[in-house]
């Protein structure tokens, strides 16, 4: 059996995608490659890291002990402890501290082993997870493989009211075949598997899990305390399984959905870390001393959510017409300061290597708006427009599109609601609205998520039977040239049809204290992609 000499993944360049193992140099057959990059070990810091404004992880030495106090920008009475379901960056953060996932991604986005020690796959369908062993639930009964079979298939079950139901219905049976050992049946071949493992809502949890009024996870810390939509306290988990980690004892973690109240409990000393820093923040934050902005370029972005199954955007008129009213130009630098890149009604962001720059660009255009807005009948008429400090930026777009419209005879009502209950009372329940979309780690995950007709977070309620057929090929195409083009009809489709209208990809700001060392940005989301309890230390 090949392994890395390193016992690391491949670095950039080398992702587990059906390409990389069919574009393979040299003597390799396809199994001897599967084997090779499949095989891993922990997840370690630093290797091929960003360097954040606190410095590299290698600068100092970790020190042990010590408490950091995180501000996110959701918090409510919808918190949960349960993985499947999790729905946001307070959620994902928390869930990260209690439970490991079977894999997670690294600063390059390449899967990394956590309680699987190897994934080996012939075929890209039939995957054979090697288990890691003395791994210990917070209860202490050991980690075993009945707690995979259970933790990936409740995801089926439509009881579960699972985030993920759209990916895990991909997986068609997962048994146990071993004491340390499971097999991971798709119905079709996705060589990007165990990039969809790292993914939040598939963290493990013990078998038979039904309370989750307390966490009983493999993860660096036990909870302490935990008040949906007030706060959680987590504390180290003595018998972690890694050794040395985590090298905290305490972590607070709770939202602050007002955005200059959190800038102002970072700045004050209040807490450590905070997420969501609005451009217009970030000169503040860098000149005071002790703190900093962290940048990272990503495919986050908030979009204009149309729900095409009721009015007015169940005119196909109307909703063009909402995507020629956005000045994306203006909105890029009055809403976000500079801190976003154009985008183009899609969701695969440049960074991607599935991104279809031939897309031609949608201009801003009153005058094609204000054509299709008349066909719509909707000219002279009054449309609420909600939006919410939740989803960021949204006001301003609010605001941006509420001027452009008035100058073509629209009214929008903007309705300004409160963060707390967003997600949960208004996002993809009013027909016009908006969105806020993290990262995802693959082309595949972000369109099956979000946009196949079945999925829990299809926006816009957006139903087109040749793009469900296209994004299920794409995902076991295993030749790159094929698989690209693929891709490049799948943002078309989106582009044109779809219900959403995305204006930007926005820069992820994060505000840290300089006193908190070891980080290390990975472009999926704020916080480390949510996991820097385990990883990060406090110089104080």
């Amino acid at each position: 059996m090949s392994k890395q000499e390193n016992g690391r993944y491949p670095t950039e360049g080398n992702s587990i995608t059906g390409d990389s193992l069919d574009n393979v140099q040299g003597g390799f057959t396809r199994r001897d490659m599967m084997r090779t990059l499949l095989a891993g070990s922990l997840m370690t810091v630093g290797s091929a890291s960003l360097l954040s404004a606190s410095g590299s992880a290698m600068a100092l030495p970790p020190k042990r002990g010590g408490k950091m106090r995180i501000a996110t920008q959701n918090s409510s009475t919808a918190d949960t402890l349960d993985p499947a379901k999790t729905a946001h960056s307070t959620d994902y953060t928390r869930a990260h501290m209690f439970y490991n996932g079977l894999t997670k991604l690294d600063g390059k986005l390449g899967p990394q082993m956590v309680l699987a020690e190897e994934m080996l796959t012939t075929d890209a369908t039939l995957w054979t997870v090697k288990l890691r062993k003395g791994v210990l639930f917070h209860d202490g009964k050991p980690f075993t493989p009945a707690d995979v079979v259970y933790s990936l298939m409740r995801h089926k079950d439509p009881a579960t009211a699972s985030k993920v139901k759209v990916l895990a219905d991909q997986i068609e049976s997962v048994k146990a075949t071993g004491a340390n050992e499971v097999q991971i049946k798709l119905t079709s071949a996705n060589a990007d598997l165990p990039v969809i493992l790292a993914t939040a809502q598939f963290l493990i949890i013990r078998d038979g899990t039904t309370n989750f009024t307390m966490p009983n996870g493999t993860g660096a810390f036990k909870c302490k305390e935990f008040t949906p939509g007030v706060r959680t306290i987590a504390v180290r988990n003595e018998n972690y399984w890694k050794s040395g980690l985590p090298y905290l004892d305490e972590v607070e973690l709770f939202g602050i959905p007002d955005e200059a109240a959190r800038v102002n409990a970072l700045l004050s000393g209040d807490v450590h870390w905070i997420n969501d820093v609005n451009a217009r923040s970030t000169g503040r934050v860098k000149s005071t001393a002790g703190y900093t902005v962290m940048e990272t370029k990503s495919g986050l972005y908030t979009d204009l959510v149309i729900r095409q199954d009721v009015a007015p955007g169940n005119s196909q008129d109307f909703t063009l017409g909402m995507k020629y009213l956005m000045d994306r130009e203006q909105i890029k630098t009055a809403a976000f300061r500079g801190f976003a890149v154009t985008a183009n009604d899609q969701p695969i962001d440049p960074t991607n290597r599935f991104y279809f720059a031939g897309l031609p660009q949608r201009p801003y255009d009153p005058d094609k708006a204000k054509f299709h807005l008349q066909k719509a009948g909707v000219l002279g008429s009054t449309i609420p427009l909600v939006a919410s400090v939740a989803a960021t930026g949204s006001v301003d777009m609010g605001v941006l599109m509420q001027q452009s419209a008035q100058k073509i005879g629209l009214k929008l009502d903007l309705k300004r609601v409160p963060a707390d209950g967003y997600w949960a009372n208004q996002w993809m329940k009013v027909p016009l609205g908006f969105g806020n979309i993290n990262p995802r780690p693959s082309a595949d995950i972000l369109l099956t998520q979000f946009f196949k007709s079945d999925a829990q977070w299809n926006e816009s309620g957006w139903k087109n039977a040749q793009f469900d057929q296209l994004v299920v090929a794409a995902r076991g195409e295993t030749d790159f040239g094929k698989r690209k083009q693929m891709y490049a009809d799948l943002q078309t489709l989106v582009h044109e049809k779809g219900g959403i209208g995305i204006p930007v990809f926005i820069t992820n700001l994060e505000g840290i204290s300089t006193k908190v060392k070891g980080i290390d940005a990975i472009p999926l989301g704020a916080f480390m992609n949510y996991t820097c309890a385990e990883y990060v230390w406090m110089d104080a």
